[in-house]
């Protein structure tokens, strides 16, 4: 009866704004991966941070789950509602809300897009430098700290976000941080709630750190013998301080994927693709280095791009990857996952676990963020076939027990949800508990999206 309850009383301010049509529950309830529909039992579009509080205080008193959703672009379940619920849509908070250009900084609503808030600031100069591919909401993106392709020089959202609003589980609107660029005043509450998925509080306003848009950009890509000799370039440039602002890695299969979906013409063989910002002067000289790094590791067939057109089509093709991955097989599902690991280790693991999907017999193309030692496998299997499901899940597994034991990171951006909470306790020891120790002191009730990131309650 308590949903019922709660959508009666939600429904006394929220109107026509809380919905529990069914097309509106199963949107809501998708994930972009593997996993299975979770629907909640309502959807509510709050337009502020006082209904956003008062959806929380009445889904609290009854006990009712409340998850927060941007636009659903997350990879490991956590926007879905496994134990029903209300969803909070924030896609009518979506007002940019102040930039301050001569600081560097602007206040925004959760629900802005990466991309609406850096075609706004194009007229001003500055620009928001996280970029994990998706067009995601910045609320959604601080909340699994994202990080993506321009990391390696600009940092992911846990570098970039300067302060919060939140509503917490009591329905309280707080304010953490502030604009100052360093503080040395109390605990950090803005990292904790940066990544903490939507378990501690939903978050209804940001201020984020902005960037100078550099004077000049140039991008390239440039194909290599092996995935060694691609990353051994990349370890050389990193170690000689040559300040990169992208650089990916595509495997043969990815490559082989993009040619087939977009014409791209690359060579079939890992390349890498790189971008460089500064002066004119600057990112001719980062290119002349990183090129005789390049070239003493095997590189060759240098594209150059200056021109925007011609860059944006380079990262678009990059971007697109996944797209064109699931191109390869139409109507199959994917499973996708991601690892970090000391750069040292990256070409080993990459190797071990591309040889791994082989032996398997899984088509699983592999993309890297491999300045920051992060990488992706896209591994497809046909819908409704559990064995090759059992196999994908057992691969995943043991690319992640292989990063574990090289030192790294279960999931370098994708963040934990459902799909990587059985790795929390290797990876962290007794700090999972602390974990669930402030979860159960912020939210003793467990109602901000249950079922995620901490361990279970007994």
């Amino acid at each position: 009866m308590g949903i019922e309850t709660v959508t009666t009383q939600l429904t006394t301010f929220l109107g026509q704004r809380l919905s529990r049509s069914k097309s509106d529950l199963e949107l809501h309830g998708r994930s972009e991966t593997h996993f299975p529909l979770m629907p909640p039992d309502a959807v509510a579009y709050p337009e502020n941070a006082q209904e956003v509080a008062e959806i929380v205080r009445v889904c609290g008193q009854h006990h009712v789950p409340v998850i927060g959703w941007g636009v659903g672009t997350s990879l490991e379940g956590q926007a879905q509602a496994p134990s029903g619920g209300v969803c909070v849509d924030f896609s009518r908070m979506n007002r940019i809300l102040e930039i301050r250009q001569a600081d560097m900084d602007v206040t925004v609503q959760p629900g802005v897009t990466r991309e609406a808030l850096n075609e706004e600031l194009r007229a001003t100069g500055l620009f928001f430098p996280v970029d994990p591919g998706a067009n995601a909401t910045l609320g959604g993106m601080a909340s699994t700290r994202a990080s993506g392709t321009t990391t390696v020089r600009y940092g992911g959202m846990r570098q970039n976000v300067l302060s919060l609003e939140v509503v917490t589980p009591g329905g309280e609107i707080i304010r953490t941080g502030s604009r100052a660029r360093k503080s040395s005043s109390g605990y950090d509450l803005t990292g904790l709630f940066v990544g903490a998925e939507g378990t501690l509080g939903l978050i209804t306003e940001l201020t984020l750190r902005l960037q100078g848009q550099p004077e000049a950009m140039a991008s390239a890509v440039c194909a290599f013998p092996s995935i060694r000799n691609a990353v051994s370039a990349v370890i050389d440039t990193i170690q000689m301080g040559i300040p990169m602002a992208r650089i990916e890695l595509v495997d043969v299969a990815t490559v082989q994927a993009v040619n087939a979906y977009s014409g791209s013409g690359l060579a079939e063989a890992p390349h890498l693709l790189l971008e460089f910002h500064g002066s004119e002067s600057g990112v001719a000289e980062q290119s002349e280095s990183f090129g005789e790094i390049a070239r003493s590791h095997g590189g060759k067939g240098f594209d150059w791009a200056t021109k925007a057109e011609d860059r944006n089509a380079l990262w678009a093709m990059r971007h697109n990857a996944y797209h064109a991955i699931k191109a390869t097989r139409p109507g199959a599902q994917v499973l996708v996952t991601d690892v970090c690991v000391p750069i040292s280790k990256l070409a080993e693991v990459i190797e071990e676990t591309r040889l791994d999907l082989e032996n398997a017999g899984i088509h699983g193309p592999i993309v890297g963020h491999v300045g920051d030692g992060n990488f992706h496998t896209s591994m497809m299997f046909d819908k409704g076939d559990a064995d090759q499901l059992a196999a994908v899940e057992a691969a995943s597994h043991r690319m992640v027990e292989r990063a574990l034991a090289n030192g790294g990171t279960a999931t370098g951006e994708h963040g934990i949800g459902i799909g990587k909470k059985r790795y929390m306790d290797r990876e962290h020891g007794h700090g999972w508990a602390i974990m669930g120790a402030i979860k159960q002191a912020l939210d003793p009730d467990n109602t901000m999206n249950p079922g995620k990131l901490v361990p279970p309650r007994n």
